[in-house]
Order: C-alpha cells, then sequence, then structure tokens
C-alpha cells in the first residue's frame, strides 16, 4: 500500500481468494483492504499511539440516519461520557481533499453537532473547529491530543 504522512505501523494483513484484508482493531474483524481503509487504519492508529486517544472511545463506520438516508461516519470520536465530540472523513490517498469533501462532513455534521470536524487522505490532513453559538469555523495547526480535545 502507499506510503502515507503519518508514522509507519505494523498491521495484521492477509490474502485470501486474492484479496487483502486488514485487521480492523476497533470492529474486531478481518475488512477488505481498499485505499481508504487503509488510510482510516493508520489515522486510528495515529490517533491511538499519537494523540493518546482510547481506541475504546473510537467507532468506525457508525450509521446515523440524516433526512431518512442512511449514512455511515468514518471515525467518530467520543468523550469518556460516551458523547461524540470530533468526526473524521477519511479518503483514499488519490482523493484530493477539496470544498466536496469538507461539505460531506459538514452535512454528516447535521446529525452531530460536534465541535471537531477532521479529513484526511493520509497526505494532507486537516482539522477544524466549529463555535456553533458565533457560527464560525477555524482551522487548527495539528490534530489535538485526546485531552486537549475533549477539555476544550
Amino acid at each position: 500500500m502507499q506510503a502515507l504522512n503519518l508514522p509507519t505501523y505494523l498491521f495484521n494483513i492477509k490474502s485470501e481468494g486474492g484479496r487483502k484484508y486488514i485487521l480492523d482493531v476497533i470492529r474486531r474483524k478481518f475488512v477488505t483492504l481498499t485505499p481508504e481503509e487503509w488510510v482510516r487504519q493508520n489515522f486510528i492508529r495515529y490517533l491511538n499511539e499519537e494523540k493518546r486517544y482510547p481506541l475504546s472511545l473510537i467507532a468506525v463506520e457508525a450509521g446515523f440516519s440524516l433526512y431518512k438516508l442512511n449514512k455511515r461516519t468514518d471515525i467518530l470520536i467520543f468523550d469518556r461520557a460516551g458523547n461524540p465530540v470530533a468526526m473524521v472523513e477519511c479518503k483514499a490517498p488519490e482523493v484530493p481533499i477539496t470544498r466536496e469533501v469538507f461539505e460531506q462532513i459538514i452535512r454528516y455534521n447535521l446529525k452531530f453537532k460536534l465541535n471537531f470536524l477532521i479529513v484526511t487522505n493520509g497526505l494532507q490532513h486537516y482539522c477544524c473547529r466549529l463555535n456553533h453559538e458565533s457560527n464560525t469555523t477555524g482551522f487548527l495547526k495539528e490534530i489535538p491530543a485526546f485531552e486537549i480535545l475533549i477539555n476544550s
């Protein structure tokens, strides 16, 4: 798989029937290793190992309903009380981070009204903080550590 702009991690990968699978430690099962899944699994490890996000407070492909349509978040992060606090949208490395990608995560956030949204394609990572009271958005210089995120 393609090298990403993240630290290098070791993964449990297997081949079966001509396809590759990667172990998702959150869902506790092997999933098809697509370029987007490669980014998702690497970003989960980054959040856990570098930024200290507990794996037990991360959900992957959490389903939700938005305007009677079924949607899924790539990564949903919770605080220790079980409240969602941030959402991550992952794209394959060849997918540029465009306005449309941000519009997608902003649409999803209509359901959650979170203060932190993160978009990554494994090469570029953007984190924005939303203030719903003043209706403003600002980009952060880096992904905040878990303790900073939940105390912001």
